[in-house]
């Protein structure tokens, strides 16, 4: 790999580290003197301006270089951070001021998410993307796992307020890693259009492709049921699959499978990487059945290692196509729809999984919701461009 590729997954995974430290630093912050409802207003305050921006960060993507757009996110997440630790030191939780901080942190992450995007195409040349996706969506599963334990233990060994600190501080090594990359300078048209009719170009490209369309809808859905999953899988292990250390078993085989998939996608000879992406998305089904079912526990382990192991070989692909098939000057704007529905749909399956769970048990949700996912994602082999082999995408046909 160039030094160029290697600065960009040393700033991506610095930054996808220390998103992973923010939930649990957060939630044990707030829960030792606060409340749940607290707790929920804070995350909530991190969620609602990611959701609402997404589309106008997709609009700056296209308009400015997106390593200035990302290290201007990743520093602004990084004083975000460091405020909240200098809060955290100072004495008592105050929750106005971490909701506030929180609320900038979404903000951020919007605008970095659909800019991080056009970085990597801007930056890795076609034959190396599947290869770069695949080592970043490694990074970043890593990363999950470590994060929330590292977390915990930074807690109990200096505290929140530094485990705050040190969160800024890798933001702010990740936007010196990535602002000073060095991308092709794009040319700026003789003259820009207004931001609204520039969204409205970008909701015109993205209706332009039914692959697109159609797999962000079933992407939807697989995100709908795993916030279900997550939320209810836990109450059945402990009931009915041999208690918490059940629980901690499957999902150690689901975070194993997610490596292994996105390990195995940069190695792959993909011919039709949009039928890749939907088996491996319908793959999801056999982790909600067997969950729903009540099956045995390594059944249910060995369902959700090949569940989660379809999500880790997708996730680079869709990336890679993405990149390849969208005209780069519109690549922000459509990712960011795609991101859009991502970041909106699980929460919205955890807060109605315990309603669902109240009124028609666990094991009806997940049996639909499998049902679902299936449907929603081998049906995207329907559209003609999704069976399709451009010629073009020689980056999926590795050598």
């Amino acid at each position: 790999m160039t030094p160029t590729i290697w600065r960009l997954l040393t700033g991506r995974t610095f930054a996808a580290f220390a998103t992973a430290l923010i939930p649990t630093t957060l939630t044990l912050a707030v829960v030792r003197t606060g409340s749940a409802g607290d707790l929920g207003l804070v995350l909530a305050c991190e969620m609602v301006p990611m959701l609402l921006l997404l589309p106008v960060a997709g609009v700056v993507a296209d308009r400015y270089p997106a390593r200035r757009v990302v290290l201007a996110a990743d520093l602004v997440r990084a004083a975000a951070q460091l405020g909240i630790g200098a809060l955290l030191l100072a004495g008592p939780v105050r929750v106005p001021e971490l909701a506030a901080l929180s609320a900038v942190t979404g903000a951020a992450v919007a605008f970095g998410n659909p800019s991080a995007r056009t970085l990597v195409a801007a930056v890795v040349a076609g034959p190396e993307r599947l290869r770069v996706n695949s080592r970043l969506m490694v990074a970043q599963g890593l990363a999950s796992v470590a994060g929330p334990g590292a977390a915990g233990g930074l807690m109990l060994a200096i505290g929140p307020g530094w485990s705050s600190l040190l969160t800024g501080a890798l933001f702010a090594v990740s936007a010196v890693t990535l602002g000073g990359l060095r991308t092709p300078r794009p040319e700026a048209p003789a003259e820009r259009p207004g931001f609204l009719a520039e969204l409205r170009e970008g909701w015109a490209e993205t209706r332009r492709h039914p692959w697109f369309l159609a797999n962000v809808l079933g992407h939807g859905v697989w995100h709908l049921a795993a916030g279900l999953l997550l939320a209810l899988g836990p109450l059945i292990a402990v009931e009915s699959l041999g208690g918490e250390s059940a629980w901690v078993v499957i999902a150690q085989a689901g975070t194993a499978g997610l490596l292994v998939g996105a390990w195995a996608a940069g190695r792959l000879p993909v011919r039709r990487p949009l039928v890749w992406v939907a088996v491996a998305s319908a793959a999801f089904a056999l982790a909600l059945a067997a969950l729903g079912l009540r099956l045995p526990m390594p059944v249910v382990a060995g369902a959700y290692f090949v569940g989660l192991g379809g999500v880790g070989l997708l996730s680079p692909l869709w990336e890679t196509v993405i990149q390849q098939r969208v005209p780069a000057e519109a690549l922000g704007r459509v990712g960011s729809f795609d991101t859009l529905i991502s970041f909106a749909a699980r929460p919205l399956g955890l807060a109605v999984a315990a309603p669902l769970a109240a009124g028609a048990g666990t094991t009806a949700p997940l049996l639909v919701a499998a049902v679902l996912v299936a449907c929603a994602n081998l049906g995207v082999l329907l559209v003609p461009d999704v069976r399709a082999h451009p010629e073009r995408e020689h980056a999926f046909v590795l050598r």
